[in-house]
């Protein structure tokens, strides 16, 4: 699958990154905020967006509103170390196809890209 990660920590889409190669997913482009991200969205086409809620400027709650209005079909996997009932349903409710909590196991990404592929 051809992914973009987005996550204001460079050292955390660098360990996201290596995992999904090694998966054989192939990383298509990086940002690390929320305006970033979006642009990256547009200009990518990426077929998965792995995206972390807390980030600069925009959160990645505004971004997977923005990304599901220029693509309703949006496969976008939230990746946040926020684990609350509320926050998780309006994740979906906004369309997230999947939450991955940190800190993450290697082969969270790998079950999570097969259910939603």
């Amino acid at each position: 699958m051809k992914i973009l990660i987005v996550d204001d920590n460079a050292g955390t889409r660098s360990m996201i990154k290596i995992i999904l190669e090694r998966t054989g997913h192939k990383v298509v482009g990086e940002a690390g905020d929320g305006d970033s991200a979006i642009k990256a969205f547009a200009e990518l086409r990426p077929e998965v967006v792995l995206l972390d809620i807390i980030m600069p400027g925009k959160s990645g709650i505004e971004v997977l509103a923005e990304i599901r209005k220029t693509d309703p079909a949006a496969k976008v996997v939230l990746v946040t170390a926020i684990d609350q009932d509320e926050v998780n349903k309006e994740l979906f409710a906004k369309g997230a196809a999947a939450v991955i909590y940190k800190p993450f196991a290697y082969d969270d990404f790998d079950k999570v890209l097969k259910r939603i592929a």
